[in-house]
């Protein structure tokens, strides 16, 4: 791969940026995770899928081998399940809000995702607009089935992006950037709320967790600096501190910690 590939928000939409933010798509820039209302809705149920979280969370699954299950037991055709997410998925009330500022401001949003690229952009189409081909998608992809197509009953599967235990290990997609000579590096942000995000999450600069998600517990757990969101709103505020000097990325992931200890996270008791 190229490394302008590799370093596409450099570039695009904006040359150099001083800033980028990278950022979870389901559960974060939606209000619901749009594999999961499959699986729940259309797929094998809620049950078994939070099960499957429980076990990825507690090391007796991979993420990847537990998401594939839940994909799996999906067999709607793909257009389909693409129309039916357009129609239920919703978007963060403060999402658009957040996009117009940041574009305004020169800095570049990288959706980092562990679902399927036709259906991200779909959805972004329909909630964002035009504003949707300036964010850049790294995701797992869709494929269809031996002797089958995407389009027949339990004809596609989902293909992801790399061979490690998430199927799409996020902190791959950042570590370039991380990489970068001081000089040369923006100041990386990250969004996320949970299992998936487990490999970004110590990738960035400052991280946002979700208010009441497991991606608290685990950055309490390993030690990961965060800081809490409820939603864009609370984000944008933050960003728009640290990018007038206001506050820095250590303050506000100082802050996150203290949120938890004052049980402010969402979360009650410790983490486990």
């Amino acid at each position: 791969m190229a490394q302008n590939d590799d370093l596409k928000a450099l570039h695009y939409p904006f040359e150099n940026p001083k800033f980028i933010f990278f950022t979870d798509f389901d559960g974060t820039i939606t209000l619901q995770d749009s594999n999961d209302f499959m699986t729940d809705n259309i797929g094998f149920g809620g049950e078994k899928r939070r099960q499957g979280n429980k076990d990825v969370l507690e090391g007796k699954d991979t993420f990847r081998d537990s998401f594939r299950k839940m994909m799996d037991s999906v067999t709607t055709p793909y257009p389909e399940c693409i129309d039916y997410l357009v129609k239920n998925i919703k978007l963060d009330p403060y999402f658009n809000e957040y996009l117009e500022w940041s574009l305004a401001n020169k800095i570049p949003t990288v959706v980092v995702s562990s679902g399927m690229q036709p259906i991200i952009r779909a959805i972004l189409k329909n909630l964002v607009g035009d504003n949707h081909e300036k964010l850049d998608i790294i995701s797992n992809e869709v494929e269809a089935r031996p002797g089958k197509t995407i389009d027949q009953e339990g004809g596609w599967q989902i293909k992801y992006h790399d061979d490690s235990g998430f199927g799409h290990d996020k902190s791959l997609s950042i570590r370039p950037y991380a990489n970068l000579p001081a000089d040369k590096r923006p100041t990386l942000f990250y969004a996320g709320d949970g299992v998936s995000d487990l490999s970004a999450a110590s990738e960035t600069d400052l991280l946002f967790a979700k208010k009441g998600h497991d991606l608290i517990r685990y950055c309490v757990k390993e030690d990961v600096p965060f800081t809490v969101f409820e939603d864009w709103s609370t984000i944008l505020e933050k960003v728009k501190e640290i990018v007038a000097g206001k506050t820095t990325v250590q303050d506000a992931a100082r802050e996150g910690y203290e949120a938890y200890q004052k049980g402010e996270a969402g979360l009650n008791g410790q983490a486990k």
